[in-house]
């Protein structure tokens, strides 16, 4: 059995009914919004975020359940498929998951209108039910994920970036979605605060090893369905990068930087520069970075009693870390 599978297998059921109602929540009395709708479930990844939601509820509460998660889970799904569409146009992306996204069928224009159309049915979602404490949590996650794109593209201009603005950046950009989701599972089933503020930081340990492993993806000759060294021809400033260029000679940096800057699309430059990063210790030091964030989220889990759902979890927390892709 797939490891993904194994993880979903405690709320396998909670799983197919939340499709339901993750398509229910999108359904619009304008055909084409249907159409487009109709689409993007069709093509949906791992769903890993809704996974979270009720993995993490049903371990704080003894298993228990209500509408409430279901809600907390579509309101993820939908902000953050918002999120991946405006993403796209933004970058001009033509493909997602394999699949031609959606300003490559229908452009830019229906694109954002789609995009809007979402964020607005997840606010919706959250407050015509009363479920203002999921709002919160969810917004906070929407305007550090804008932050930290921000954040991203002004150090990228100056490649300046030093450890702790790269952890500040995949803290807002990458983990802040994965807490909010932690923390969403625990409030849906009446968790004090207390508990809630713990699994938020649960999610944020996992969402950083996450983005961690993702940098790596960048070093390594494995087929992984994304090119090596595409960080660097985008010149975005990722661990194992910092981490070399604040651990070598003056001459080096200036090479470095250089190579990033200006010979990025160079494909011997930039094999160059993954063969240096690693000669350096950069692969080496950002793997023990990545263990020791997994480690922290492990040990929150293990304050809890032994369940199925605490299980998934547990094989959620390795399986980020040891993904293929």
């Amino acid at each position: 059995m797939k490891i993904v599978e194994q993880i979903k297998q405690p709320i396998k059921q909670e799983m197919e009914c939340f499709e339901d109602k993750f398509k229910e929540s999108m359904i619009s009395k304008v055909p084409l919004l249907n159409r487009i709708t109709h689409y993007i479930v069709r093509r949906k990844g791992k769903q890993m975020r809704p996974m979270f939601v009720f993995l993490v509820a049903k371990m704080v509460s003894n298993g228990n359940f209500n509408e409430r998660t279901y809600r907390g889970a579509s309101v993820i799904e939908l902000i953050h498929t918002a999120t991946l569409v405006h993403d796209d146009v933004v970058d001009d992306s033509n493909r997602r998951r394999g699949f031609f996204s959606l300003n490559a069928l229908w452009k830019n224009k229906i694109a954002v209108l789609v995009g809007d159309y979402l964020l607005s049915k997840g606010l919706l979602l959250s407050i015509d039910n009363d479920d203002f404490d999921l709002l919160k949590l969810i917004s906070i996650a929407v305007r550090e994920m804008s932050e930290g794109e921000l954040l991203q593209i002004e150090k990228a201009r100056k490649l300046d970036i030093t450890e702790d603005v790269y952890f500040d950046i995949i803290r807002q950009k990458t983990a802040t979605l994965i807490a909010a989701c932690t923390g969403i599972g625990a409030a849906s089933v009446g968790a004090k605060q207390d508990e809630i503020d713990v699994m938020r930081q649960f999610g944020e340990l996992i969402g950083i090893a996450f983005q961690i492993k993702d940098d790596l993806f960048d070093y390594t000759n494995d087929k992984i369905g994304k090119p090596t060294g595409i960080d660097i021809k985008e010149q975005k400033m990722t661990l194992p990068l910092i981490y070399a260029l604040n651990n070598c000679s003056e001459k080096d940096k200036k090479w470095l930087i250089n190579s990033v800057k200006n010979h990025n699309k160079d494909k011997k430059r930039v094999k160059e520069v993954i063969a240096f990063v690693k000669q350096h210790g950069g692969i080496a030091y950002t793997t023990s970075k990545m263990k020791y964030y997994q480690t922290r989220a492990l040990e929150i889990l293990n304050t809890y009693p032994d369940s199925p759902y605490k299980d998934s979890l547990i094989q959620m927390v390795n399986y980020v870390i040891e993904r293929k892709k």
